[in-house]
């Protein structure tokens, strides 16, 4: 330590973490922010311990400029801040009654009934559905950071983690990878994973047997708990009520619960006060609708994963056209390389609208000059404004050009009406760059690609 007194250095953390606090948030604070210990101060240097080296990975990245930042403010003798891993963060050590051998068989239990494996009582685990498996972006950044944490954390820090989102956003995926995680770091941690549907299931079934103590024997002294798709379970009076215990005996016992839906606490229909409640104390973390760049990352990734041949320009038409979901999506992907396995031919934007016309007619709709100038900006990575303004540099005339020839191409107004959608132009003007795309399509036929490209994406 320096010379200051320790109580001095105790102070100013404490105001330290108060700002951070403030700034950042109630839930934000609690889930990365609370943890953080500190260690020492040595030279100018103030180093901070984290329990996990993923989680000292995303403070330095979201949080370490501004930790310095306040610590400068309170000591004007700090120079600089370390983030480490604090191998001295105890971790909670598995206890005797949930200790599991690395089969996943519970030791030591005489009652035939209760010497299944885990696996059959919860759901397979999808080898695919991993870490390394799930491509992040900005739609669901905050829900990966916090399944990892779960994953890779032997001490529960904030619980239960609710997961929520639509439909094939990755909720499964990412609880499938929670448990694979565990169960690679920590095989001695008995998981349970399974779905609302078949939880409630065999609460009903130990109902028929008069089994319910075995019932609740079986999960209350589990490790990790995972309830996917939650929502199921609305509007089921006794399920409810037999969870809702199971719930508090887990988090009195330090145990950690991961919970996904289709929406968040505060809006599931049929779910008891107390229970929203409940599930609403530890993160919730949404996963938002894709956006087109995790889309084409997605495709990217798999088509590497399977080494299989696909043109650029089909998955970037893909990534256009489906933005439902990501099964939909995958499952697109995976038509066009069969058909590709079984017809013999080679995967082409021609034969992509060919085998998924069903897919691509359900986003039929008509075209506007509006969307066809977002559209080609997006593509050639301009400003929207840059459509309407009056410069005349290449990178943008010539988006502009290929905007004014797909509006041409695309939609019934006239060139007059073309013009003044693009900053009031003259019909002359339009004239002109239809011509000039013309001729380049001639005779550049990478030009050419990207706009067939585009007009596929926006006629299909």
């Amino acid at each position: 330590m320096t010379s200051m007194g320790e109580e001095n250095l105790s102070a100013q953390w404490l105001r330290v973490r108060g700002r951070l606090r403030a700034e950042y948030g109630e839930a934000a604070y609690r889930s990365w922010l609370k943890p953080l210990t500190l260690l020492v101060i040595d030279d100018g240097r103030v180093r901070i311990g984290v329990p996990t080296d993923f989680m000292r990975d995303w403070v330095e990245n979201q949080y370490g400029g501004r930790l310095l930042d306040l610590w400068r403010d309170e000591n004007r003798a700090i120079s600089d801040l370390e983030i480490v891993t604090n191998t001295a963060v105890p971790r909670r050590a598995a206890e005797p009654a949930a200790v599991a051998v690395a089969d996943g068989r519970r030791a030591g239990v005489s009652d035939g009934r209760r010497a299944a494996t885990v696996d059959d009582i919860g759901a397979t685990l999808d080898t695919r559905l991993t870490f390394d498996n799930f491509v992040t972006g900005k739609p669901n950044e905050l829900a990966f950071a916090a399944a990892r944490r779960v994953a890779e954390s032997g001490a529960v820090t904030f619980n239960p983690l609710f997961l929520y989102g639509g439909v094939g956003l990755g909720k499964t995926h990412l609880m499938h990878a929670i448990a694979w995680q565990i169960r690679k770091q920590s095989p001695e941690r008995r998981i349970i994973y399974l779905s609302a549907e078949k939880f409630m299931y065999e609460f009903i079934r130990a109902l028929r047997f008069k089994d319910t103590v075995s019932f609740k024997d079986q999960f209350r002294s589990v490790d990790v708990l995972m309830i996917d798709d939650f929502q199921f379970i609305s509007g089921k009076d006794s399920t409810q009520e037999e969870f809702f215990h199971t719930f508090n005996a887990l988090v009195d016992q330090n145990r950690q619960i991961v919970i996904s839906a289709d929406k968040s606490p505060n809006d599931l229909e049929g779910i008891e006060e107390r229970m929203r409640s409940r599930l609403g104390w530890g993160l919730v973390a949404d996963l938002h609708p894709t956006t087109y760049e995790l889309r084409l990352g997605i495709l990217q990734s798999k088509v590497e994963r399977l080494k299989a041949d696909v043109p650029g320009k089909v998955l970037e038409f893909l990534a256009h056209k489906i933005t439902s979901n990501v099964r939909e999506l995958e499952g697109a992907l995976n038509r066009l390389l069969a058909y590709a396995s079984l017809i013999g031919r080679p995967i082409t934007l021609e034969s992509t609208q060919e085998v998924l016309h069903d897919l691509l007619r359900a986003n039929d709709r008509r075209v506007t000059i509006e969307e066809i100038q977002k559209r080609v900006a997006e593509h050639f990575n301009i400003k929207l404004a840059e459509m309407s303004s009056a410069r005349r540099a290449r990178a943008v005339a010539r988006p502009r050009q290929v905007a004014m020839y797909l509006a041409k191409q695309l939609t019934a107004r006239s060139l007059p009406e073309i013009g003044r959608k693009f900053g009031g132009r003259d019909h002359t003007t339009v004239m002109h760059a239809v011509r000039k795309v013309e001729e380049l399509r001639g005779s550049d036929a990478a030009f050419a690609e990207d706009v067939e490209l585009l007009r596929r994406m926006l006629e299909s």
